[in-house]
């Protein structure tokens, strides 16, 4: 057997691809390693709740805000508290500033030099840095538009990363007018850049297709949360599960009762976690999570945009859901849009300017569970307390958990279809990532591990010897 080894770059964290070859040159198996420890949720224990939102807020400088808001959703849960009206709409701001910035991220900076500067280009200029070079105007709305994102952030909880704001019972303070009018003043240009964006998006997909029939492209269940009348949701709701033709195979779960219907499964080669749903066993259980899970979940976006939007989206799938995982760069412009539609609509509720942000109470339940929308997908914080309110345990299933049954299959379908014999191109190895690049994973979230690591592929033969190898600096 022949193995090529293939660590993944610009994503959040690290990880490891490898290619394990049959005799016959073809990819017999693929696998997609997680190759840093998890400490979360060990080190945790022993906090105090009050501590929580702000210490696993520090698990990534990406996601900080989505930690901090699932966490406060736990802590809610102990206190046994009915959040104030203006801190629920408050959070909510948050988290839409926070898919703006995230998803903007993914799209114009992460993805956006495979999609516009070819994938078999050359990898020095096949990056932001090239992206700036070829398309200089498309750049700076992207790093505009995550600029904007940050701003509703940091207009709320004080900066633009790590806010300590959402507390156990609502937030620390509300928006301020004068940061209110700032943000609602530079909106129509922020919706302005994204449905460019998506113009640009769909003029290519002539050009995607063979990525788009390989990349991740199968049947699966997909799971999120909806709202009650099936409506997007990114916050709260119930816990959806629907099958490729858009079949509704579980509604109205309760999220705190997540155990009831997901479990966790462990394989000796990753340190990130296989969630799958129960009844269905695993591996067949594996289900999708983010972007393109709750465009297939939902019923509608809920907001004018983002409804044409989602419409043309599912044309692509004749109503059925849209199922290859390329999909999931189109799906955040749609995001996007309808993030930005609702910040307009918060930015205009006397509600948010209301100093009434936070119930008081103590230690009322020993367990709690939060669990919520992050851009990457459903985040669950999961807390059991002492009397005094110190962490016993803790149980973290993030976005790229729930993601990682699939980010295995999309790799070995972008294996079979591009690797043929010994010739390893720079277009496969791209690829391959790029496949993992379309969940935009976040594995310090998923093992909370830092750094960077440098790309390195080698083939091996049958015998463990080392047939070639090929680095990127």
């Amino acid at each position: 057997m022949k193995k090529i080894k293939v660590p993944v770059t610009r994503i959040e964290g690290h990880g490891l691809i490898t290619l394990q070859l049959g005799e016959d040159g073809q990819v017999a198996e693929a696998k997609f390693h997680v190759t840093e420890t998890r400490g979360f949720e060990r080190f945790c224990r022993g906090r105090p709740l009050w501590e929580m939102p702000a210490l696993t807020a520090r698990i990534c400088g990406i996601c900080p805000v989505s930690h901090l808001l699932c966490s406060a959703k736990a802590g809610d849960e102990i206190l046994a508290v009915r959040v104030p009206r203006a801190a629920d709409k408050l959070r909510r701001l948050m988290n839409l500033g926070q898919f703006v910035q995230s998803h903007a991220l993914s799209f114009f900076h992460l993805s956006s030099p495979d999609l516009l500067l070819g994938w078999d280009s050359d990898p020095a200029t096949r990056n932001v840095f090239g992206l700036v070079e070829e398309r200089p105007e498309l750049a700076r709305q992207g790093i505009w538009l995550r600029a904007y994102g940050q701003r509703v952030i940091e207009a709320l909880g004080g900066k633009k990363i790590h806010p300590a704001w959402a507390v156990p019972g609502g937030v620390r303070s509300p928006l301020s007018p004068e940061d209110r009018d700032a943000l609602a003043a530079d909106l129509p240009r922020a919706l302005s850049i994204v449905q460019d964006a998506l113009a640009l998006y769909r003029g290519h997909l002539d050009d995607w297709a063979e990525e788009i029939e390989s990349f991740g492209n199968f049947p699966s269940l997909f799971m999120s949360l909806v709202a009650p009348d099936g409506t997007w949701e990114h916050y709260g709701g119930g816990i959806r599960f629907v099958d490729s033709q858009r079949r509704v195979v579980a509604d109205g779960l309760a999220p705190a009762r997540y155990q009831d219907y997901i479990a966790e499964h462990v394989e000796a080669w990753s340190y990130l976690k296989f969630p799958y749903y129960k009844e269905a066993g695993y591996p067949e259980g594996l289900y999708r999570v983010g972007p393109l899970a709750r465009l297939n979940c939902c019923d509608r976006m809920g907001t004018p945009l983002a409804d044409e939007a989602l419409d043309e989206f599912r044309a692509l799938a004749d109503g059925k859901a849209v199922t290859s995982s390329f999909h999931y760069h189109y799906a955040r412009l749609i995001e996007i849009l309808a993030a930005l539609e609702r910040i307009g609509n918060y930015l205009e509720d006397p509600d948010i300017l209301s100093p009434r942000v936070r119930a008081e109470a103590g230690i009322n339940e020993l367990e709690g569970v939060g669990v919520h929308e992050a851009p990457r997908g459903t985040l669950l914080h999961h807390y059991r307390v002492d009397d005094q309110g110190l962490i016993q345990w803790v149980n973290l299933i993030v976005s790229t958990g729930h993601n990682n049954l699939a980010m295995n299959r999309t790799v070995l379908q972008i294996a079979r279809h591009y690797l043929h014999g010994r010739e390893i191109t720079e277009g496969l190895l791209n690829r391959l990532e790029g496949g993992i690049r379309a969940y935009d994973p976040c594995l310090s979230c998923s093992v909370h591990a830092v750094g960077m690591m440098p790309l390195k592929v080698q083939l091996f033969g049958p015998s463990g010897e080392l047939i070639s190898e090929r680095a990127r600096p």
